[in-house]
């Protein structure tokens, strides 16, 4: 799993972010990257990108991420996306948690978007 992070600023944290990542490696999620947006964002901390290869393994891979959440104590404050399985979204609060098909992943490149190196002005 990619991470391009500094360490978390909690041990809640930290735990949230291990358990989404053990439960998507857990299903072979493809290319999971997990990115530090606390400088881009105040509605949210960490954001996780992982690829299904098919709208049953998105389904499978996001259920696994909740299930796991679960056993620990950890309820999603929301879900989205779950009927179609083209992409799910499931917000932990500090920690959201993207699961998308390849076509979505690339159309919609989250990982440019929420990257620091994107939010930098470029240098005439």
């Amino acid at each position: 799993m990619t991470t391009e992070i500094a360490a978390p600023e909690t041990p809640e944290e930290a735990d949230l972010l291990a358990i989404a990542q053990q439960a998507l490696e857990d299903l072979k999620a493809v290319e999971p990257v997990v990115l530090d947006v606390r400088e881009l964002s105040s509605v949210m901390d960490w954001l996780i990108v992982a690829s299904g290869t098919s709208s049953r393994h998105v389904k499978s891979l996001a259920d696994n991420v909740m299930m796991r959440a679960k056993e620990q104590g950890v309820r999603p404050l929301g879900v989205e996306g779950e009927r179609v399985g083209e992409w799910v979204l499931v917000d932990f609060g500090d920690v959201v948690v993207h699961v998308m098909q390849p076509t979505a992943r690339s159309f919609y490149d989250l990982e440019r978007l929420w990257s620091v190196q994107a939010a930098q002005p470029e240098s005439s």
